[in-house]
């Protein structure tokens, strides 16, 4: 994996290719791991050596993930966890994978570093658009910190995706 800062983004859009929820095991935390289990069963959940994941498919995809057309859509946009919530993106505290200068993000008086996963799709190279620097990473920010719950900037922009999926217990 290579992060890079954000500060050599132009923009981001989720392209609902399916790739992060492909790629990677998602990390619960205890309360979405419980809101979770309640709302779908246990059965859609997995756990490791002091961590708890969503379940994965047999093609290593997570069970929560839906092909519509050419579309990959959750079934937990209602309740995603952080950890999706926040993919591509890492706020992180210090400068973990280099280039301080331009991970640099200040926010609340504090020094934020934020990266950004490089295998996604949705990045677009360049200098940092208005709109992405101060409302899109800003939501980012304020979702890792726990001061916002609703995404509006950092999600695909598919108003419908919960009305499709089952919200009930299916499996």
């Amino acid at each position: 994996m290579l992060f890079v800062p954000w500060s050599c983004i132009a923009d981001w859009k989720c392209n609902t290719c399916g790739l992060c929820c492909k790629a990677y095991s998602v990390v619960l935390n205890f309360q979405e791991w419980l809101h979770i289990v309640k709302n779908y069963g246990a059965e859609t959940t997995a756990s490791g050596l002091n961590k708890l994941y969503l379940r994965r498919k047999s093609d290593g995809s997570c069970i929560f993930l839906y092909k519509l057309s050419n579309m990959h859509l959750c079934g937990l946009q209602h309740m995603k966890p952080t950890a999706c919530k926040l993919w591509p993106f890492k706020i992180l505290g210090s400068p973990k994978f280099g280039y301080a200068r331009e991970a640099v993000y200040p926010y609340g008086g504090k020094n934020l570093y934020v990266y950004a996963d490089s295998t996604c799709n949705g990045l677009i190279y360049g200098r940092p658009t208005w709109e992405f620097a101060n409302q899109t990473i800003k939501e980012f920010v304020e979702i890792a910190l726990g001061i916002r719950n609703d995404q509006y900037k950092s999600k695909a922009n598919i108003g419908f995706t919960h009305q499709l999926i089952p919200t009930r217990r299916i499996f």
